[in-house]
């Protein structure tokens, strides 16, 4: 393989289903190590049980369903530290947190938040799915259709928190909001656009690819709790 810059190693750790304060948790400390200037960068994928997430843009008019509803939904209401608005994660929804040390080159939050659209944007075109930008939203669309959400944090030029990827989500959870604050946005899945089920770990796989492409980092899998 020869030799690779420590700067440029991103560890990926798959930890399955993840509760979403113990996933911050976790992120939280990936972060305060790397602050330290200690381990490498990493790329964790989780899915989350049904929880609904308040950013910090946030306005309180995007959650329009009673808090009984949600409850009986099975989902609990969580506020969060990242940026964006509200949004829903649950299972089928590929989560994906970069904990990444930004090099002074790539110090630009907006270039940032691009290319995480396009290593997805890129990954969905693997599946014959034509994704692509909104004009005024972030995040990454199908057609009119809504298909993964982006909410970041950066702290010191070290990022957490990142992107949430609709693969066999059910979509009706979004219906107790209006994802991102958008009044009227519909969203969609993988599966849904496929017509097909796609397997979570071939999504991963292809993420974790572009991903090492975009951000020029040599991704390396690793058993989730090997730290």
């Amino acid at each position: 393989m020869g030799f690779v810059a420590r700067d440029s190693m991103c560890r990926v750790i798959d930890l399955g289903v993840v509760d979403y304060d113990d996933a911050f948790a976790l992120q939280k400390a990936h972060v305060e190590r790397l602050q330290r200037n200690e381990g490498d960068d990493a790329l964790l994928f989780v899915e989350h049980p049904h929880v609904i997430t308040v950013g910090r843009n946030a306005t309180g008019r995007a959650i329009v369903a009673d808090g009984r509803w949600i409850e009986a939904r099975g989902a609990k209401v969580i506020a969060t530290d990242r940026g964006g608005d509200v949004t829903y994660h649950g299972p089928g929804q590929l989560v994906g947190y970069p904990i990444l040390r930004l090099e002074p080159g790539r110090r630009d939050i907006r270039r940032y938040v691009h290319d995480l659209e396009q290593v997805l944007i890129d990954t969905l075109s693997d599946f014959d799915v034509e994704a692509s930008r909104h004009l005024v939203h972030r995040g990454v669309w199908v057609r009119e259709k809504k298909i993964a959400s982006l909410g970041i944090r950066i702290s010191r030029w070290v990022t957490s928190h990142g992107f949430a990827l609709n693969v066999s989500t059910d979509l009706s959870y979004f219906s107790l909001m209006n994802p991102c604050g958008i009044e009227g946005c519909t969203m969609t899945s993988l599966s849904l656009e496929c017509g097909a089920p796609i397997s979570m770990a071939a999504v991963r796989e292809r993420v974790a690819a572009h991903f090492g492409r975009v951000f020029a980092r040599e991704m390396h899998e690793e058993v989730a709790g090997v730290h």
